[in-house]
């Protein structure tokens, strides 16, 4: 049996991907600093998963987060999937946001991905198997500056799978950053669903240079999400994949 980890798990894309591997014969661990939450989703996801274990961990926090993934991997084996889900949302301009929170919310959305892919990659190395999935965003492509901490973090993390890609590939281990592109919300374009799907076909299906990064942005959604008054349409230069469609 197969152990897939999510790291920021909750409700929404994290709770469908653990659902869509869960359900296909993966036991399933998940990390997240709110241990009451934490206890409420694996509850909820054990009503159709065999197996989900949990630890709690503030992924800020380095030796939380190493001590969460060692207790995991004692209680289920080694990890096949690693899923980092985790990022701190704050809002702020350029000018506004402070370096001290800039430095502390890159420790969730970049560092945090880092030290978790350090803790795994080894066993997967020697499986010769593995994959690595972390959750980007469109903010990686096009940043806008209301979101100045977050798009550095999303960025910073793109750039890391891909150096992830070229050094584990030759190794058997697959690394993917897919950047969701969108406002997730059941029942619409960025349904949890349908990402979840995304997750498990790179997770499972044959690996390649095409998959190291997945582009989540369905023909007809807004590139502009993240400003929808349109103040930024003059300085913003659409990402190659919507200029396409």
């Amino acid at each position: 049996m197969k152990n897939c980890i999510l790291i920021g798990a909750g409700t929404g894309v994290s709770e469908a991907v653990a659902r869509r591997f869960g359900t296909s014969g993966y036991r399933i661990g998940l990390i997240s600093r709110n241990a009451t939450r934490l206890q409420a989703l694996a509850a909820h996801l054990s009503s159709d998963i065999e197996q989900v274990f949990y630890a709690t961990a503030d992924v800020g926090d380095g030796a939380e987060l190493e001590d969460a993934l060692e207790t995991l991997q004692t209680k289920m084996g080694r990890c096949d999937v690693l899923i980092y889900n985790a990022a701190a949302l704050h809002s702020g301009l350029p000018l506004d946001v402070s370096t001290d929170q800039i430095e502390a919310e890159l420790k969730v959305n970049v560092l945090g991905a880092h030290r978790a892919a350090r803790a795994v990659a080894p066993a997967m190395i020697a499986n010769g198997f593995g994959a690595i999935l972390f959750t980007g965003g469109g903010l990686s492509l096009e940043p806008f500056p209301d979101w100045t901490s977050l798009a550095m973090g999303k960025a910073a993390l793109r750039s890391l799978a891909f150096s992830l890609y070229k050094d584990l590939a030759p190794k058997g281990v697959h690394v993917c950053v897919l950047a969701i592109c969108g406002i997730v919300a059941p029942d619409g374009p960025f349904d949890p669903k349908l990402i979840a799907e995304e997750y498990w076909r790179v997770a499972t299906s044959p690996k390649g240079i095409a998959d190291r990064e997945v582009i989540f942005q369905p023909d007809g959604t807004d590139p502009f999400y993240n400003d929808p008054d349109r103040r930024y349409l003059d300085v913003s230069v659409l990402p190659a994949h919507a200029r396409r469609n």
